[in-house]
């Protein structure tokens, strides 16, 4: 008799997973009827409710879930609309381009920064205080929200300032560190391009007016 109990139960309880039903399924070596379908099925009953006799309540919740689609805009090129510091960088440098990469990470908490691409085609001197490719190239440049524009390691301090980073350069601010620390950038932006592998800047600076007689010329030119 125990067996053929035992046996019953457990087609009812294949029955039961079958029907995909939200509703808790008791199976017991006695033949009870599932709980009222009016109980919530999240509130769990104890022994004290359920029927007298040895009992192991098997919950049958089978529920598809699905992870939800965020749809993000893709922000590449796009600048904040109430940005701190504006950065330009030279998008053709590897070793700058770490550096852009992490500070743009960042930023996407803050909103903080914005990024202009000096070496882009799109890049204009006008929307950007008036500095020309060359002497951007020649050091790092940001220009404050204000338009004041910052040169060297004091750039790159209200860079790592905009997204609370300011504890990096924050030892830059005081004498001698802050003149040892431009020294050494001093030399780093001097030597960076022969450094990363890159033709001097005045190799680059020529390939570039050529390319651009070019695009005149055939006004369909793309970077």
């Amino acid at each position: 008799m125990r067996m053929a109990a035992i046996r019953g139960a457990v087609s009812i309880g294949r029955k039961a997973n079958s029907s995909l039903s939200p509703n808790p399924i008791y199976l017991t070596t006695q033949f009870h009827a599932p709980p009222p379908a009016s109980r919530p099925f999240h509130v769990p009953i104890s022994h004290a409710h359920a029927p007298s006799g040895f009992k192991y309540p098997i919950r049958a919740i089978h529920e598809a879930t699905v992870d939800p689609v965020v749809s993000r805009k893709d922000e590449e090129g796009k600048s904040p609309d109430n940005w701190k510091v504006k950065m330009l960088y030279d998008g053709e440098c590897p070793l700058c381009m770490r550096e852009v990469n992490m500070l743009r990470e960042r930023d996407k908490q803050y909103g903080a920064i914005n990024f202009v691409d000096i070496s882009s085609d799109a890049y204009n001197p006008k929307e950007n205080q008036g500095l020309d490719y060359k002497t951007v190239m020649g050091r790092i440049h940001a220009i404050l929200s204000d338009g004041t524009v910052v040169t060297d390691v004091e750039a790159f301090r209200k860079l790592y300032e905009a997204v609370d980073l300011g504890w990096v350069y924050a030892i830059t601010k005081y004498e001698p560190i802050a003149t040892i620390a431009d020294g050494v950038y001093g030399f780093w932006a001097k030597y960076r391009l022969q450094i990363t592998g890159r033709p001097s800047l005045e190799e680059v600076l020529e390939a570039r007016k050529n390319k651009g007689e070019v695009c005149n010329d055939s006004k369909v030119c793309k970077m």
